[in-house]
């Protein structure tokens, strides 16, 4: 059972499931669902799919994830982050087909789900960690900008052809200073728009459900689309989705592969992150392989039941949490109320006004644009700040698949500069303070006569080598008195590689030629293994490897007859 659970944490939940929970569980998915029928029909019609679409990415996500998530109330579901991501890719291969659109989107939720699960599996949960907390909040503000700008024609009343959100942004212009704008379905948005952002601080409110119902009931009452021409969601059509695998042409495979994996990265990141922030609240933990493999799963269904990709949900999950959830009982709640509502009355949105869709989809990328941790970033790190300005840009500029490649490279760039061109010291005494420090930091620190204390604050490797010689070399060179000895503070260094090993073969050679010694000290025995199997360490001898400095600065002194004061302190380890 044990096995089973691990790969299937809702049967481990039903199986401690306490029946205390299950009135709280039942009303809360009831009050899901009231919230995830307009969000995943606006998200489905952001993403350029009929609004039906939206349900079944609604419906099968939360069955799923149920039995093979390991959060106990994360909400998944159509995500207004993946909206632009899905655009991009569904909209210039599709051709103005809503089938074909349909189908592609179906085989990209197979594609990130499949890459998800790959993942989990191989326990590659924590490649979403290696994008900084900068270069997040760089893409997400321009998915956000993009979705807004999808969304802005609709809000209007009309609509538009064009590429790219420059183009479309000045298009949008034009409509507008043509006169192009239908002012009643405009108000209806804006009104929508309005009552949600109002109502967010109330989190026991549906502000969703509030807005989107008084606009329907507005546009049925005053009979507002016949009469100013304000465009409708129409009938849905009635019945559950069925399985379908949605078979795609050659041209297609490309860019769907990868348009699934920029999902499977965005939606991962999301995901994870409001796991653990749950995960951390409830007092509760969570696998992020496992969490990997609950989210792919989720997706790989849904793509063989006609739905699109999907992730968590950062305004559903605490509408589940205010509601009482418990459990993931109540997204099976929630799922089965909106299959009755198929089932039963698919004509009950019919009088949805676009704009209000719009609005909705408006909303959520509002709540995605963080500027207020930006501004304390740039107060912390200015230079940070600016790597999120430049992923900002080339997501609003390039596009977002293009974009997130971009925020890729980047994270990749800032990992590989900071072990490139890491920070080095060269140590001395300071006078009242314990130890050895930067002299750059302690102007008054004393260096011993003859010996250099070299600090390098990284791994050796291949990048960073030749840079580490130059430096150890420019220490030596720029001792106020002859060197004998250079003792290279490695504490910080946590791995060598096979260049680095021969650099250093060579640093040694470089300073033997001048009478100096190489030495290391707090070389971490993993390390100082390697370096024995380079045959570094027969080349140095073991007795030039000492585990404090105090102990290479008291070998030193033994050897040296140097003029040094307080060297009896010094020699402490």
């Amino acid at each position: 059972m044990d096995h089973w659970t691990r790969w299937l944490p809702g049967l481990d939940t039903l199986r401690r499931y306490d029946m205390g929970w299950l009135p709280h569980d039942i009303f809360a998915g009831l009050v899901l669902s009231a919230m995830l029928v307009p969000v995943g029909i606006a998200y489905a019609e952001a993403s350029g799919l009929p609004g039906i679409y939206g349900l079944y990415s609604t419906i099968v996500p939360l069955l799923v994830y149920a039995l093979f998530g390991p959060s106990r109330i994360l909400v998944l579901g159509p995500d207004s982050a993946l909206a632009a991501i899905i655009l991009g890719v569904v909209v210039p291969l599709s051709g103005g087909d809503p089938v074909r659109a349909a189908t592609l989107a179906a085989m990209l939720a197979i594609v990130s789900g499949t890459v998800c699960i790959l993942a989990g599996v191989a326990r590659l949960g924590f490649v979403t960690e290696l994008l900084s907390k900068p270069i997040r909040y760089g893409y997400i503000n321009g998915i956000a900008l993009i979705v807004l700008i999808t969304q802005l024609p609709k809000l209007f009343g009309f609509s538009i052809e064009s590429e790219g959100s420059l183009r479309s942004l000045w298009a949008i212009a034009s409509a507008i200073l043509d006169g192009k704008t239908n002012w009643v379905a405009f108000g209806i948005g804006l009104g929508t728009l309005t009552v949600i952002l109002l109502l967010q601080k109330y989190k026991r409110l549906p502000d969703i459900l509030i807005a989107v119902v008084g606009a329907t009931a507005a546009v049925a009452a005053l009979d507002l689309a016949p009469r100013y021409g304000v465009t409708v969601l129409g009938p849905l059509a009635q019945g559950l989705p069925g399985f379908a695998v949605p078979w795609i042409g050659p041209g297609d495979i490309f860019p769907v592969l990868i348009g699934g994996c920029a999902i499977a990265m965005v939606s991962f990141a999301d995901t994870s992150v409001l796991s653990r922030a749950y995960a951390a609240r409830l007092g509760a933990k969570v696998d992020p392989n496992q969490e990997m493999v609950g989210l792919g799963a989720a997706n790989l269904v849904t793509g063989f039941f006609q739905g699109f990709p999907v992730s968590s949900s950062g305004s559903r999950t605490p509408v589940a949490e205010a509601a009482g959830a418990r459990t993931q009982l109540t997204c099976i709640v929630g799922a089965l109320a909106i299959a009755f509502f198929l089932l039963v009355a698919p004509n009950l949105l019919q009088y949805l006004p676009n704009a209000a869709l719009a609005a909705v989809v408006i909303a959520a990328a509002i709540g995605l644009i963080e500027v207020t941790d930006l501004k304390r970033i740039y107060r912390i790190q200015p230079w940070e700040f600016w790597l999120s300005i430049v992923c900002f840009v080339g997501v609003a500029a390039l596009g977002v698949i293009p974009g997130i490649g971009l925020a890729i490279a980047l994270a990749i760039a800032e990992f590989l500069w900071g072990g490139w061109r890491p920070h080095s010291a060269v140590l001395g005494r300071a006078d009242g303070v314990k130890g050895y420090h930067d002299i750059t930091r302690y102007p008054d620190a004393r260096q011993i006569p003859g010996l250099v204390l070299f600090r390098w604050d990284a791994p050796l490797f291949f990048a960073n080598a030749e840079f580490f010689k130059a430096r150890a070399l420019d220490a030596v060179a720029k001792s106020p008195t002859p060197v004998r000895w250079l003792v290279v503070a490695a504490e910080p260094v946590t791995s060598v590689d096979v260049t680095a090993g021969d650099t250093l073969a060579e640093l040694d050679e470089a300073l033997h030629a001048q009478d100096i010694e190489l030495c290391f000290a707090e070389l971490k025995d993993p390390v100082k293994d390697k370096l024995k199997k380079f045959g570094l360490l027969a080349q140095l001898g073991e007795r030039n490897f000492f585990p404090t400095i105090g102990v290479a600065v008291s070998r030193y002194l033994e050897i040296h007859d140097v003029e040094w004061e307080d060297w009896e302190d010094q020699a402490k380890p």
